[in-house]
């Protein structure tokens, strides 16, 4: 079985969950002799075929231009960060074509649906899909730009590669996802790890709106990172549900991973980790910290990640006057995460709307007693980590103030939750997405 898999992140291109969740999601199936054809941003036409477990590190790499990958390969490079730069993997994806270009690719998809529509109108299901898709992914926005150039690139790998079904990763790949479909006429998975209800907390951006339907609706299968996912993908867009399929994500096993006795604070410290936007809830974190140092001023709260909040955020701890007792790290790196979850005691993730979480499994893999919102997907596979309604700071307050004075308490979940989150593994998700590629194959063998 051969995959074409269209991702906007993978490690190292990493900026949230998506990423990890890509990685080990591959790392499985090439276990289960999936062959994959992986396209991620990057500044030259490459993609990586992935066929064994190892190749999700060393990500060996194929130009579409000969001359380039005849230089590739005459090159040595140092580390694997000197070769990734030389492909163009960056942290943010640029922008390399006009929009005038991908609007000709989609103006051709266009005219070759009417076309079908006037010749076969008995297999025409979709009579402004394609119009819709155009209209919506002409965003000037910078990141409309990005999935613009990289919807361009998908026509050239779905002609070159050769592949029994396609794998599209949210929104950003969707557009890609159903133009390798529309040539190959390969049947298409979408996978919904968050939707635009989930990243703003509300109405979003009515273009990302319609490019989620739409790709969802254009889709074979539809795989959902929740139950909590399956049930906004058929409330707020209407998707069939014959064909959801809800794969719930896992954690990426590390033999080596061990709670750091070191301590960062004399006091016990209490950790956000992920990006700091509106769906995550940090300002409930802040109202959780001022409430808690006012009882335990020894404690620490870190608030780890970047977003688009960080700026208000910062600004009212200081009005609170949290001064060191509430701190703030940027972004870190992989490395860095593994570090501090290491030290820390308590991780909190009070989202307002979390189709799945990976950090909070992460953070329990390292003995950290997790608290996290009842609006969450991880709430549904772990049962040793403390459920709270995300509103109700009063509860989440009580259940910190209780954990720093019961320490033996709190060790005790810790180890639990460590426990329970090593055997929550990718193998067994990976098991099921194979189960669907192989059903939507199926379905398109036989007509």
């Amino acid at each position: 079985m051969r995959i074409l898999m269209y991702t906007w992140e993978f490690p190292p291109l990493i900026a949230g969950g998506l990423g990890m969740a890509c990685y080990g999601m591959v790392k499985a199936l090439l276990k289960q002799d999936v062959a994959i054809d992986m396209v991620i941003p990057t500044r030259e036409a490459v993609y990586f075929p992935l066929r064994k477990p190892e190749d999700v590190d060393s990500l060996p790499v194929v130009f579409l231009d000969k001359h380039k990958q005849t230089d590739y390969d005459s090159r040595t490079f140092d580390d694997p960060n000197e070769r990734f730069k030389y492909i163009g993997i960056t942290e943010s994806p640029e922008t390399y074509k006009q929009v005038d270009e991908i609007s000709e690719t989609i103006k051709k998809a266009v005219d070759e649906e009417k076309m079908e529509a006037e010749t076969e109108p008995e297999k025409h299901g979709y009579d402004d899909i394609w119009d819709n898709i155009a209209h919506h992914l002409m965003g000037a926005d910078d990141i409309f730009k990005r999935v613009q150039e990289f919807t361009l690139r998908a026509e050239r790998f779905a002609k070159i590669l050769e592949y029994d079904a396609i794998h599209a990763h949210d929104w950003l790949c969707y557009p890609s996802g159903m133009i390798a479909r529309k040539i190959s006429g390969k049947p298409l998975v979408a996978h919904m790890h968050a939707t635009e209800f989930d990243r703003a907390g509300g109405p979003g951006n009515p273009n990302v709106h319609n490019i989620e339907f739409t790709g969802m609706t254009y889709s074979d299968y539809v795989i959902a990172v929740s139950q909590y996912t399956a049930e906004m993908v058929i409330s707020r867009y209407r998707i069939d549900t014959g064909k959801i399929r809800i794969v719930h994500n896992a954690y990426i096993v590390e033999d080596d991973i061990e709670h750091c006795e070191k301590r960062l604070f004399k006091g016990t410290t209490i950790l956000f980790l992920g990006r700091i936007t509106l769906q995550k809830g940090p300002e409930f974190f802040l109202d959780v910290a001022k409430s808690v140092l006012e009882k335990h001023p020894d404690a620490r709260f870190i608030m780890a990640g970047s977003g688009d909040m960080a700026r208000k955020i910062i600004h009212r701890s200081a009005f609170l006057k949290l001064r060191n007792r509430f701190l703030f790290t940027g972004f870190l790196n992989r490395k860095e995460v593994d570090e501090i979850l290491k030290m820390s005691d308590i991780y909190m993730l009070p989202s307002i709307s979390e189709p799945f979480g990976i950090a909070p499994l992460e953070a329990m893999a390292y003995g950290v007693t997790a608290i996290i919102s009842k609006q969450s997907g991880v709430s549904e596979v772990v049962e040793n980590a403390y459920k709270i309604d995300f509103w109700d700071v009063p509860k989440m307050v009580k259940t910190i103030n209780d954990l720093i004075e019961h320490p033996a308490k709190r060790k005790k979940m810790g180890i639990a939750g460590m426990n329970e989150v090593h055997q929550i593994q990718w193998d067994d998700a990976a098991t099921k997405i194979k189960d669907v590629y192989q059903e939507a194959i199926d379905e398109y063998m036989q007509e």
